[in-house]
């Protein structure tokens, strides 16, 4: 059917909007003349500008203008109006569910979870024990009889990303001909992050040992951390945080030698962006958000003396990132130098 309309209707953040790419590309392959619009949060919308696999990007502002039911209505109504076939909800709210159902949706694909199945006319059947989330969202095409060939994440810049970057590391010093690592050490909450202190005195290794050129990138809110880390530091790294968009975070990433980061956003944009990562892992999951199939990566995760995932985000002690000894990460980083780049 080559005038198939279909409607994705996506998760709400950056990491999760990621994890969703390997799902579109499904199912681009499987409808390759289908009109195909994804629903998404605002800040997540950055992840799929540029996609080609998608004809159109629909925001729903739930924090904003969708926020009221007058607001919900007229996104209803927007989506009756695009008449579209089918719709795969990969989100597992019970709104967005009800929102696609009062758009008149004929087929409507997604978990039952939220006490939605009246809501969906086929349901997928929820995974036993730990999933990761690419796999998580290709059941849906699974359950709508799509086979996926490829579970690798997506993630697509433009020559200005680029450009911008290598004007960026060259007004800071940095060269083409240059060595670079790039060091994520954000997180959304506290308890997913390194000690900074590990943080700087890596970086004294790999700048001493390896000649590599260290970039500190992150979001504006990052900028102390970077600032408390170079402090730390005997050489001085560049600090990014707040200098670049997801696109031109990703061009730096492309860029980089090496990425070491949590898990965080910026470490699934390294992973979509084959860059050779070294993935620094606490009380979240490596088999549920870690990075997901090609690519140069590695994961370090080894506290064992809780259950993980933990989401106690209270949580001060922070022994599972603390357990990642600084000798474990240039370790590996000295490894993964030594591979060939195949990029």
């Amino acid at each position: 059917m080559s005038n198939k309309r279909i409607l994705i209707v996506n998760v709400n953040w950056v990491g999760d909007v990621i994890f969703s790419t390997p799902f579109i590309r499904a199912l681009r392959e499987r409808y390759p003349d289908a009109y195909m619009a994804c629903l998404l949060h605002p800040r997540c919308s950055p992840v799929l500008e540029g996609n080609p696999r998608i004809n159109e990007i629909i925001i729903y502002d739930e924090e904003g203008r969708h926020r009221s039911l007058a607001g919900k209505l007229k996104l209803i109504a927007l989506l009756r109006k695009k008449r579209f076939d089918e719709a795969f909800i990969l989100h597992r709210s019970f709104t967005k569910a009800l929102i696609v159902y009062l758009a008149g949706i004929k087929e409507r694909i997604g978990y039952p979870t939220k006490n939605r199945r009246m809501l969906l006319t086929k349901c997928a059947e929820e995974p036993e024990g730990d999933t990761h989330k690419v796999e998580y969202f290709l059941n849906l095409a699974r359950a709508a009889g799509i086979e996926p060939h490829d579970s690798s994440y997506e993630f697509f810049i433009k020559d200005e990303d680029g450009k911008f970057i290598r004007d960026l590391l060259k007004t800071n010093g940095i060269g083409e001909g240059d060595k670079i690592a790039v060091i994520c050490p954000g997180g959304n909450w506290d308890p997913k992050r390194w000690p900074k202190e590990n943080f700087a005195l890596l970086s004294d290794m790999l700048m001493d040992k390896t000649g590599l050129k260290i970039v500190i990138s992150g979001a504006r809110k990052d900028v102390k951390l970077a600032e408390n880390i170079s402090a730390l530091m005997k050489n001085k790294p560049v600090i990014t945080c707040g200098k670049t968009d997801l696109k031109q975070l990703g061009a730096l990433m492309e860029r980089a030698d090496l990425v070491v980061a949590n898990d965080t956003g910026p470490m699934h944009i390294a992973s979509a962006m084959k860059a050779k990562l070294i993935a620094l892992f606490g009380p979240t999951s490596p088999e549920i958000t870690g990075p997901h199939g090609a690519g140069a990566y590695v994961v370090i995760s080894k506290f064992d003396e809780c259950d993980i995932p933990c989401y106690d985000v209270t949580c001060t002690e922070n022994r599972c990132m603390a357990a990642i000894k600084i000798g474990d990460v240039f370790e590996e980083a000295v490894k993964i130098l030594g591979t060939d780049d195949n990029r």
